[in-house]
């Protein structure tokens, strides 16, 4: 693993927890579930299996390049990992804290990631490289009542889009945002789909190429030998697809 500081922020230190959790460890940020980990186990049966699903939208020569806004403690990135094994992997998170929480108690430094500890809107501002694959998970705020920064949808998830190669995805988990999210990646992008998690409030939002479709999508996590178990917890619907014959399903 490497690890860049990109620009020093000012965000005020976080409180971060690493508690036990049914069989594995969970990570409080400010009190917000922010991953959780069961060593020996690459998935979570939960919302991070979610954001990491629609990597299986994309053919296997098309997932090389990929970028998760908001690391934490490594869920997502774990499961991307275990799908595209020899995928180049750039994680962007605010604090150095959640980082070294996460190497202690999560595994963090087995996933080789190109770590950059930055502010994630200077991040998607400031560096030029495409990706296959943008995943963002970024939220402020303290307990239940987190919510997304205000630079997103807007401009955060326009500046994600100038980021991806043609054909790429740009994945979002919301909470109470997943409304005007949906609407901005309508606008975005020709194709747009939703992913559900039972007895889980998020939504999971993806933006992508025409034809974007969640029955193919829900069919390939079915049958991914990473992702199978959790595909019974997860639900798919397709929001926009611009293929004349495509209708929601």
């Amino acid at each position: 693993m490497t690890e860049r500081r990109k620009r020093a922020t000012r965000a005020r230190k976080p409180r971060v927890e690493v508690r036990k959790s049914g069989d594995g460890l969970a990570l409080k940020v400010e009190g917000t579930f922010a991953s959780w980990y069961q060593p020996g186990s690459e998935v979570t049966g939960s919302v991070w299996d979610a954001i990491a699903a629609p990597i299986l939208a994309l053919p296997e020569k098309r997932r090389k390049e990929i970028l998760i806004l908001g690391v934490a403690g490594g869920s997502a990135a774990r499961v991307v990992r275990a799908i595209a094994p020899d995928a180049h992997i750039t994680g962007v998170e605010l604090f150095q804290d959640v980082i070294d929480a996460a190497r202690e108690h999560f595994d963090l430094d087995a996933l080789k990631l190109d770590l950059v500890i930055a502010d994630a809107l200077d991040f998607i501002r400031d560096d030029k490289r495409r990706f296959d694959l943008i995943l963002e998970d970024i939220f402020v705020g303290v307990g239940r009542s987190v919510h997304k920064p205000g630079w997103l949808p807007h401009p955060g998830h326009e500046l994600a889009k100038a980021r991806l190669k043609p054909g790429g995805l740009l994945v979002s988990n919301t909470l109470d945002e997943a409304s005007e999210i949906t609407g901005t990646m309508k606008a975005l992008f020709p194709g747009v789909l939703k992913i559900e998690v039972d007895e889980f409030e998020n939504v999971i939002v993806v933006g992508g190429p025409p034809g974007l479709s969640a029955t193919a999508l829900r069919k390939e996590v079915a049958s991914n030998p990473i992702l199978k178990e959790s595909a019974k917890a997860l639900s798919f619907r397709t929001q926009q697809s611009s293929l004349p014959s495509s209708s929601p399903t």
